[in-house]
């Protein structure tokens, strides 16, 4: 798709996710244009700028608004692909669902790919999705063979106070496909990651991961942890689904791109906090359904969460992203000591 002399355009590049698509992307010898919420974030963009610096020539920086209308224009002018990684995430529910979730996620998508239409240069799109559009509880998996996620499986949420990060994601991925429906110049490829863990790029905190992961050794967790499951994929890993999504011809369509399917007392017996210097604070044991149904809304599980997921394993079809994409997984166990050594190293966690 892209050829080393075009352009690549990668939208949110201070993000979690965004910024090792950068990197990695520089490091295959690409040209890459990024965009970023504020220019003038000297805190959240120190990582880019170090980019920028490492590869002379390679890496400009652009400012640009989800909800501004044209404000990607400059940005994704003469690139070949654009990869849109920009949309919100919060573990919990936010104050202000529409405002906070669904204008970024779905107009947000939307004005991105107004930019697309404007610019003929661009090819492909490759857009940043969720497995999260493919299911809504894990109890809704329970008829599947294997209790196992498929690409073809779409979110049948219509509610947008349940979960409404899936719902966010389940229709900005919809309207997306339906742009593409209408022309015939670029093509789509949309890719499902699971929960991302592994080292960041920068040292924010604001990091869902950072948070779980801090969670786990804070002692948060100590009682005990409900049943749950976790699709779990290294964000290094789901950046090289990225790079190859925007390079490969062949890709089409939608890609699952998660590594292992893990419980929470399977994740926390992979960290090895002793060899970081860390008081072994992690939990031992898994906490009753019932219990965690009681004291769910003190600890910010909504009770219809806990009934519908608890107790419930879910597993993913990552088959096509491996064939595909080429895609090799790491071993969890690394990743989440990778990560953990990120966190202590930048003092997010005092060992």
């Amino acid at each position: 798709m892209s050829e080393l002399g075009n352009p690549i355009l990668v939208t949110g590049a201070a993000g979690y996710l965004a910024s090792w698509v950068v990197d990695q992307l520089l490091r295959e010898g690409h040209t890459v244009h990024a965009t970023v919420r504020h220019l003038n974030d000297s805190q959240k963009i120190q990582h880019l700028q170090k980019l920028v610096q490492d590869f002379p020539g390679k890496l400009s920086l652009y400012e640009a608004d989800l909800l501004k209308e044209g404000s990607f224009d400059r940005a994704m002018a003469g690139c070949s692909v654009v990869i849109h990684t920009a949309s919100p995430y919060f573990l919990e529910k936010p104050k202000n669902v529409d405002k906070e979730l669904i204008q970024p996620a779905l107009h947000g998508t939307l004005n991105v790919l107004a930019s697309v239409n404007k610019t003929e240069s661009v090819k492909r799109v490759v857009l940043t999705s969720s497995i999260a559009a493919l299911y809504n509880d894990a109890c809704d998996v329970t008829a599947a063979a294997a209790h196992t996620v498929q690409e073809h499986d779409v979110n049948p949420n219509q509610d947008v106070n349940h979960n409404p990060y899936a719902y966010s994601k389940t229709i900005a991925e919809r309207a997306a496909w339906d742009e593409q429906k209408k022309q015939s110049r670029w093509d789509l490829v949309s890719l499902h990651p699971g929960a991302m863990f592994g080292p960041s790029l920068s040292r924010r905190v604001d990091a869902t991961s950072v948070g779980m992961i801090i969670q786990f050794l804070n002692g948060s967790f100590r009682t005990g942890v409900p049943k749950l499951w976790l699709g779990v994929v290294d964000v290094r890993d789901v950046a090289a689904a990225h790079v190859k999504a925007a390079s490969q011809p062949a890709a089409n369509n939608r890609y699952i791109v998660v590594g292992n399917s893990l419980s929470l007392l399977e994740i926390s017996k992979l960290m090895r906090v002793d060899e970081f210097g860390i008081k072994n604070k992690l939990p031992k044991g898994e906490t009753s359904k019932s219990l965690i149904w009681l004291i769910g809304p003190l600890v910010g599980m909504r009770r219809r969460y806990v009934a519908r997921n608890v107790d419930y394993p879910v597993r993913f079809n990552n088959s096509r992203s491996k064939a595909e994409l080429g895609v090799e997984y790491r071993g969890a166990a690394d990743t989440f000591n990778d990560h953990i050594r990120q966190i202590v190293a930048d003092g997010l966690l005092q060992a």
